[in-house]
């Protein structure tokens, strides 16, 4: 049965860079600030940042590509701009027009240290479509993994195509975060929209380890 490419893939091999689902409805977001704006906030440059917020410029304003601030700091790893954007009231939970949120590229980008600040501050674990629970488990971030779980991350959540953790760990060949999420209750037999399963992955992936150990947990 087909198997269809996931965006998350396509995420991890360019470099982080923004899932193509839907464009942004007219008037959803804040009206563009200057692109020096955005260079700033991509290169960690906090007083340029400060200054530019000092100045009236809004946190949830995007750029040319409909990113918010906030995410192109958390794509970046640029904690020290998140906190100051964050302290500006930014919306925490902002999304691309692709529908990231900085919590799924920190997830997917393994940062452990930012998606406990992000979360602290109100980052939602379980929003609609891709979620950050399924970039960790893509990008076999196992201590993320546990975190996002232990906040109330739904372990079966699927994005819009059907597709779950348990299936990105093993498109992925993430031996460890298929452990963890199996010993977490991950559904074996959930299936996408392909109507492929997790062991139909691991089955087309050439990987007999990953389908013996599905098998053992019931996957059918």
């Amino acid at each position: 049965m087909a198997i269809e490419a996931r965006p998350p893939r396509r995420v991890a091999l360019a470099g982080l860079l923004a899932l193509a689902f839907s464009m942004v409805a007219p008037g959803a977001r804040a009206q563009s600030l200057p692109a020096d704006f955005a260079v700033a906030v991509a290169n960690d440059r906090v007083p340029e940042v400060k200054r530019l917020l000092a100045a009236g410029a809004n946190p949830d304003t995007v750029d040319g590509n409909g990113d918010p601030m906030i995410v192109i700091a958390a794509r970046a790893g640029n904690a020290a701009t998140v906190d100051v954007l964050l302290a500006a009231r930014a919306n925490v939970n902002a999304r691309t027009g692709f529908g990231d949120t900085a919590l799924m590229v920190a997830a997917l980008g393994g940062r452990g240290e930012l998606v406990r600040k992000l979360r602290a501050a109100g980052a939602d674990v379980n929003q609609q479509g891709w979620t950050a629970l399924i970039y960790a488990a893509t990008g076999g971030h196992d201590e993320i993994v546990r975190f996002l779980l232990a906040e109330g991350a739904d372990i079966n959540a699927a994005a819009p195509n059907g597709t779950t953790a348990l299936m990105m760990a093993v498109r992925e060949g993430r031996s460890s975060t298929l452990e963890l999420l199996l010993a977490r209750g991950a559904d074996v037999n959930r299936r996408n929209d392909s109507g492929a399963s997790a062991l139909d992955w691991a089955r087309r992936g050439k990987e007999p380890a990953m389908v013996g150990r599905l098998q053992r947990a019931g996957a059918r």
